[in-house]
């Protein structure tokens, strides 16, 4: 006969390693978790003003999920959350932490619900003094492309006799691709990441220039904070008709092609990004003006806000 072997118990032990004292009360249930970013996702989102269905159109996400995240139900997807949160200009920390003090939640909704003049006080307020040394004699033009970044910052470099610099240019030179590609082989997120570099070799590499960086620049947060930071910023800005004017004069027909919403999601772009954008420095109108007006206004500028010293 074949003897009968005995199990060893390991459900047993099973059982008493998941009961284990140790571990009691160190994690956050999964309910409280998903709770508390559903409660977070929907509070934003109306802070924003966003019914469910533009929250899904910015972005990517199904109507579907955002009432099962906030209702607090089902599995909490990073990937998704990410997206979410960058539709709303959150962090995605900000719905995933703990909480905040009671002034400091107080504070965070004032500024939600404030007017994007007062933000940008706010922000203006707290950033660092426009004549920081970390700055130096750099100067970064930023905006919507069709403003005039290229053509300006190749003029007024000219004529300070400082180098022009196209950040996605510098993306091109160390990946080794056109940022076409860079877009096609790693994505949104992976040109983002090349970008965030870029702009870390650039600043470390030069005291004095002019800069262009990508109109999107504004979309990571981390990324914009440091531009601002180590550069003086100009936003140049321009009326939506104007901006895509121009585009349309550099041979390129593709934000208009098949497209005949193209003007309004150019108006809800620049909508989105004014309150970043006004966190600029300084700002300069480029509509209705010629390249030498508009070289011109931006060199008194450039004196005027003393930032070559």
């Amino acid at each position: 006969m074949r003897s009968k072997r005995r199990r060893a118990p390991r459900d047993r032990h099973h059982r008493k390693a998941k009961a284990d004292p140790c571990h009691k009360g160190l994690e956050t249930p999964m309910s409280d978790i998903g709770k508390r970013v559903g409660e977070r996702v929907r509070d934003a989102r109306r802070d924003k003003g966003y019914p469910r269905r533009v929250l899904s159109e910015r972005s990517g996400v199904s109507q579907r999920y955002l009432a099962q995240l906030e209702a607090g139900e089902g599995n909490i997807s990073i990937s998704l959350l990410d997206r979410v949160a960058k539709a709303l200009g959150r962090e995605i920390g900000w719905f995933l932490g703990a909480g905040e003090s009671g002034e400091a939640s107080q504070i965070a909704a004032l500024y939600q619900r404030a007017e994007p003049a007062v933000q940008s006080q706010v922000q203006r307020l707290l950033a660092p003094a426009a004549g920081a040394p970390g700055r130096a004699g750099r100067i970064c033009l930023l905006g919507l492309r069709g403003a005039g970044k290229s053509s300006l910052g190749r003029a007024v470099g000219k004529a300070l006799d400082l180098p022009f610099i196209e950040l996605n240019k510098a993306i091109e030179e160390r990946c080794g691709v056109p940022v076409g590609e860079v877009l096609a082989l790693y994505g949104q997120d992976g040109y983002r990441a090349q970008e965030a570099r870029a702009l870390q070799e650039v600043i470390a590499g030069s005291d004095r220039m002019v800069l262009a960086v990508a109109g999107g620049i504004v979309a990571v947060p981390e990324t914009f904070d440091l531009l601002l930071a180590r550069c003086h910023t100009v936003w140049l800005r321009a009326s939506p008709e104007e901006h895509m004017a121009r585009v349309r004069a550099q041979g390129d027909y593709r934000p208009m092609t098949g497209n005949p919403e193209a003007m309004a999601q150019l108006r809800d772009i620049l909508r989105d990004r004014e309150t970043a954008y006004d966190r600029a420095g300084a700002r300069l109108d480029t509509s209705g003006q010629t390249l030498e007006q508009s070289t011109g206004a931006l060199l008194e500028l450039i004196k005027a806000q003393g930032f070559l010293g």
